[in-house]
């Protein structure tokens, strides 16, 4: 599955719902919890996550720039903030990984062909029973 970031996320979730991600978001305020709602917090989550990686990495580039010395006060700094860059990472995953699954297994309704309405499914027949071997002897 390719990576996919916030922004992707957030296409596939306005294409699956018809409607830009504002507008689906000031719907989902008004309703009970649902599908919509969970998408909406997935995606925010990753985009959190996101933000989260860039925060750390910006002060990791700081920390360990050519011109700045490197002493034991800043290692624990550095340390930290490569911990913090590798949970922020791992978040990520999770968050894309899961969001992208739930959205691959969601299709978008077609719309109504017509004003009538449509005629119900075939209801499948019941299996029928099939008798074991020792029965039949």
């Amino acid at each position: 599955m390719p990576h996919l970031t916030s922004t992707d996320i957030a296409g596939r979730i306005e294409d699956l719902y018809g409607a830009p991600l504002t507008d689906l978001e000031a719907h989902a305020q008004d309703q009970p919890p649902g599908m919509l709602s969970a998408l909406l917090g997935m995606q925010d989550a990753l985009a959190l996550a996101e933000r989260s990686i860039d925060f750390h990495r910006d002060r990791l580039a700081r920390l360990i720039h050519p011109e700045r010395q490197i002493g034991p006060h800043e290692v624990s700094h550095l340390l930290d903030g490569t911990r913090r860059l590798a949970e922020a990472v791992a978040v990520r995953e999770v968050q894309a990984k899961s969001v992208a699954a739930v959205l691959q297994s969601l299709a978008r309704a077609p719309a109504p062909m017509s004003a009538s309405p449509a005629p119900s499914p075939p209801v499948p027949a019941a299996p029928l029973v099939a008798q074991s071997a020792a029965h039949s002897r």
